[in-house]
């Protein structure tokens, strides 16, 4: 996953890549993960044939308790599986486990230029909702995001902390 994970930030995917400046450290790497499994979010990896070909993660949106039902994700592919699928594979296994945790609403950021990441996500039900301009700098050139956003299960259209009445 490091792999992956340096190639985005090295080489760029999606034109730029991931906006991290500094690389990632395995111990770093472990540490995200263990910190998404002590707080039960989801982390899913994409094998083929033994091959880790992506990987898929969502973390809290805010830490403010107002936000508690909101996640933010991110999601990776190997360059070399780009285009294969993996994607489409990921992404709805990740709104689905992050549903049945209960949460309600999922938000992404996606490189303005990154046309294959915004098909995806619409693809999967995320909509457009904003865009952030000019607030990454990679490569020596300013880069939009934009903000995308889908409902998870019963998104606002519940009080989430209301008691059933069954």
């Amino acid at each position: 996953m490091l792999a992956i994970y340096r190639a985005h930030i090295h080489r760029g995917v999606g034109e730029l890549g991931d906006y991290v400046a500094e690389p990632l450290l395995a111990g770093d790497l472990k540490r995200r993960r263990k910190n998404m499994s002590k707080h039960r979010l989801p982390h899913i990896v994409a094998d083929l044939q033994g091959t880790i070909t992506g990987y898929a993660y969502a973390v809290p949106f805010r830490k403010r308790p107002a936000y508690r039902f909101t996640l933010k994700h991110s999601i990776y592919i190997h360059p070399l599986y780009l285009n294969a699928g993996i994607g489409r594979m990921l992404l709805p296994a990740l709104v689905e486990a992050c549903t049945d945790a209960g949460y309600l609403q999922m938000i992404g950021y996606i490189d303005a230029t990154n046309e294959a990441s915004l098909r995806l996500h619409e693809a999967c039900g995320f909509r457009r909702v904003g865009l952030l301009p000019s607030v990454g700098f990679k490569f020596g050139q300013w880069t939009d995001s934009v903000l995308m956003q889908r409902a998870l299960g019963a998104g606002n259209s519940r009080n989430p902390e209301a008691k059933s009445r069954i």
